[in-house]
């Protein structure tokens, strides 16, 4: 295909061109032969093969080691505010109809919707934002703009966008880090720092100022409810419980007993005010303890129910070994204390721990346990985090449950 465009063209080794017509949409450094022409970091290019094929158009970085993100395969796009405000619709829109409502979701899910490293999340009339890349960044007035302009003309009441740009992969593409007001409304209170959400018929305060990410996890709600589906007359244990969720969840729907543990005494007491919002302040034990050392303490068959849902354990390529012993660890000790017919839910959050790698680890726990595992179901991240199939940096949440048989 001839290009003829005003953009800067990147030509890929064989390698690099493989990797992107694969599903993938991150150009590295080592795999770029030239550049056609100066250019700005943050501008936009078309990335080539060798031989001469388009393979899609991305935000360059001279800053990070994944110096091209793609976020265009087609040829014919012009890269206007116009194209950017109808990568906003179809992201609001997408949200509108797969959703029951959009109170509480994530309206922009980064290369998912077109935008490599912007997350965009609503708390009822406030939106929160986190911008990762250089590309993004210095078009974030437009992009703001639309988002602003769109709910508005669908009758979507925002009364404030607040920045989260405090996370330290930000500096991974020269970003400073800051958080504030980019837009509010004359009577919010700016000195607003959480809001209350309603998920799955449960309340939870979200301090979308200075909690994890965003404030909150958006991607488990429908896992949350699944998991409540079988909490009914177990005693449950729910590991990392970070907000107290996946208790919460149980609790409502009938577990005799719910114990939430997290090692960081902010997530214990953010779990404590959300269970006392709910009138369940007298129903689930906190313990504020390193998961692993916690486990060592308990009995076996002391519950029915273990949720695994822990941090991410690798966040690159080279760690994946490391992450993958940690898994099995944790999986092996919660299957032995579980023993036969005690039900494990158990996650992964890394893009990195492929599904198959996530399987093979849980196999071979069962394994040396002498245990089988009966899948009761396999899930992952919410309708609002949307998987698209040519894009793998999407896909990144596996949530098993199973039956220890």
């Amino acid at each position: 295909m001839k290009i003829d465009r005003q953009y800067p063209i990147v030509t890929l080794t064989d390698k690099g061109s493989d990797f992107i017509e694969s599903g993938n949409n991150w150009v590295y450094e080592n795999e770029i032969i030239s550049f056609s022409k100066e250019h700005q970091n943050g501008d936009i290019v078309d990335v080539l093969s060798r031989k001469g094929k388009y393979l899609g158009s991305g935000f360059v970085s001279d800053v990070s080691k994944i110096r091209v993100r793609i976020f265009s395969k087609n040829a014919n796009d012009i890269y206007d505010e116009e194209f950017f405000k109808r990568r906003v619709k179809y992201a609001i829109d997408y949200r509108l109809s797969v959703l029951d409502n959009i109170d509480a979701c994530r309206i922009i899910f980064g290369e998912a919707d077109g935008f490599p490293g912007l997350t965009v999340d609503k708390y009822n009339d406030v939106l929160v934002s986190q911008i990762t890349t250089f590309g993004i960044d210095i078009r974030k007035d437009i992009i703001f703009k639309s988002l602003l302009e769109i709910f508005k003309e669908i009758g979507v009441e925002i009364n404030a966008l607040y920045e989260r740009n405090d996370v330290n992969s930000r500096s991974l593409d020269g970003l400073e880090l800051y958080k504030g007001y980019y837009y509010h409304s004359d009577d919010f209170n700016t000195d607003t720092k959480e809001i209350i959400i309603e998920e799955n018929g449960l309340k939870y305060f979200v301090d979308f100022v200075d909690g994890q990410k965003t404030g909150y996890f958006l991607d488990q709600k429908y896992n949350r409810q699944l998991v409540g589906q079988i909490a009914k007359g177990k005693r449950v244990l729910d590991c990392f419980t970070h907000t107290g969720s996946f208790g919460l969840n149980c609790i409502k729907n009938g577990a005799v007993k719910v114990t939430s543990v997290d090692i960081s005494p902010l997530a214990i007491n953010q779990s404590k005010r959300n269970a006392a919002l709910n009138g369940y302040e007298d129903k689930i034990e906190y313990v504020t303890a390193n998961v692993f050392d916690f486990l060592d303490s308990i009995k076996k068959r002391e519950y029915d129910l273990i949720i695994l849902d822990p941090p991410a354990f690798t966040k690159s390529r080279q760690t994946i070994m490391a992450a993958y012993n940690g898994y099995k660890r944790i999986n092996s000790e919660a299957m032995r204390l579980l023993g036969k017919g005690g039900y494990l839910v158990t996650c992964s959050c890394s893009h990195f721990m492929s599904e198959e790698l996530f399987v093979k680890m849980l196999l071979e726990a069962a394994k040396e346990n002498n245990f089988s595992l009966k899948q009761i179901s396999y899930s992952q991240q919410g309708k609002d985090h949307p998987i698209v199939l040519n894009s793998n940096q999407t896909d990144y949440l596996k949530f098993y449950i199973l039956q220890i048989a």
